[in-house]
């Protein structure tokens, strides 16, 4: 028990000893870290803060939760163990947590946590509990997500009604504005519309993306940043249920919102890359009127990185790639094998000789020789395809062994059994032609035989 205690206490200690050590940037004179080094911790509490939220705008999620990590211990110092304040803290650990891949478990631990010191927090009189209510709400919302993330659906869809159900409450109280109501609502329904989604019930979940994307541009405005991730699942959500117009749509005012805000070659490629599969995804479904949309679309996000190297350039290939594949099933075969074989040189000096997109790049190819009647040279390319992928991934890999039953089926093709046919006959007349000089030399020199 009392070794328990202690490692307790280290631990607690190795919290306080990490939010007092606040490291200051390379780039920060002496002075300033000397001064962040003696500051009340309150003070670097309001630092950590806002450095948090500074990482998270930028995505920097990593260094967000470093942040997160000490403001936990900074508010202990603060605040105590049972204040709600660190409750929220736990909920904003928990929140960036969930911002990373494979940490859900870790916020849903923090929720946990944030859920104890709620509980012994909210004691009668309710009157001045005010923020310990609206931290009820993140929690639950946040535990929601939690939840979703670890596909334990019911679950999350009990918290997520706990949020929704305390924010009204809260509303009709007077405890929150209308706005503040309308901003968790729309967070509120995003969640609920994942939690139908992850589910796949595509029904349910469009209901909930539309509302929460009309709370979102009430609160926010429709040309926020904000409504980008809405809309694009929003579209996902209406192109599984076949509203390919309506998925379109949101694709193309989302990437409207992306253009506005001057974005990064990286980030208006993907936007368009984005409209242009949705596009494709209606042609091939008997929405032939779509194609100019997929074609439009394809040449912006390959335009953006036509000069790019490194990363820029091999993304830029796999969309090309797309793009034949987009041309050869509306018909345009002849210009998909054009690009196809220009781009073949460049694949191998970004990707490499052995690599799958080269492999591919055969495989293709064959494909396209085959269209036009040319099995011998559709059997060479897709050897080729064979020897690569044999290589990459084994023999008895499926990808390798449904190249090589292709392979099998092409070789067994009649216009293969002729070419066959015809190759010993011309190689019979060269050798036949060959000996018959040497017999009438040999008949020469011995003429007795």
């Amino acid at each position: 028990m009392q070794e328990s205690q202690d490692t307790h206490l280290s631990n607690h200690l190795d919290e306080i000893v990490a939010a007092v050590s606040i490291t200051p940037a390379e780039d920060t004179p002496n002075k300033l870290a000397q001064t962040a080094l003696f500051q009340p911790p309150r003070e670097k509490l309001q630092l950590c803060e806002e450095k948090a939220k500074s990482y998270s705008s930028r995505h920097e999620y990593k260094k967000a939760i470093h942040e997160l990590v000490r403001c936990v211990a900074l508010t202990r110092i603060c605040y105590g163990d049972c204040h709600w304040k660190q409750a929220e803290a736990h909920v904003n650990l928990a929140q960036g947590y969930l911002q990373l891949k494979g940490l859900s478990l870790q916020a849903k631990r923090h929720a946990e946590k944030a859920q104890e010191i709620l509980t012994s927090a909210i004691v009668p009189p309710y009157n001045d509990h005010t923020e310990v209510f609206k931290c009820s709400v993140e929690l639950f919302h946040t535990m929601g997500r939690a939840l979703l993330a670890l596909q334990k659906f019911k679950e999350a869809v009990e918290n997520l009604t706990k949020a929704e159900m305390l924010s009204k409450e809260l509303l009709q109280c007077g405890r929150i504005s209308k706005e503040e109501w309308m901003e968790i609502q729309a967070q509120t329904k995003w969640s609920f519309a994942q939690v139908y989604q992850g589910q796949k019930k595509w029904k349910e979940a469009l209901p909930h993306y539309q509302k929460a994307l009309e709370y979102m541009e009430t609160s926010k405005g429709d040309k926020s940043l904000g409504c980008v991730p809405v809309l694009r699942e929003l579209a996902g959500v209406e192109q599984a249920l076949g509203f390919h117009d309506a998925s379109i749509n949101h694709l193309l005012q989302a990437h409207l919102v992306i253009l506005s805000r001057r974005p990064s070659q990286e980030e208006a490629t993907g936007s368009a890359h984005c409209v242009a599969r949705a596009a494709v995804t209606s042609v091939a479904s008997g929405r032939p009127e779509h194609r100019d949309v997929a074609e439009q679309y394809f040449q912006e996000s390959m335009a953006n990185l036509k000069d790019a190297e490194g990363m820029g350039k091999a993304k830029f290939l796999s969309i090309q790639d797309e793009y034949c594949h987009f041309l050869q099933v509306t018909g345009r075969e002849e210009k998909a094998t054009s690009i196809l074989r220009e781009s073949l040189e460049a694949k191998v000096a970004v990707f490499g000789d052995l690599s799958p997109e080269v492999a591919e790049t055969y495989r293709l190819l064959s494909r396209a020789d085959l269209a036009q009647g040319n099995h011998s040279g559709a059997h060479k390319k897709l050897k080729k395809c064979l020897q690569i992928q044999t290589l990459l991934y084994g023999p008895q890999d499926k990808r390798t062994l449904a190249t090589q039953q292709s392979v099998d089926a092409l070789s067994k093709a009649p216009e293969m059994a002729v070419k066959r046919r015809q190759a010993p006959k011309a190689k019979a007349a060269f050798c036949t032609s060959v000996p018959q000089h040497t017999v009438v030399r040999k008949a020469r020199l011995h003429p007795a035989d």
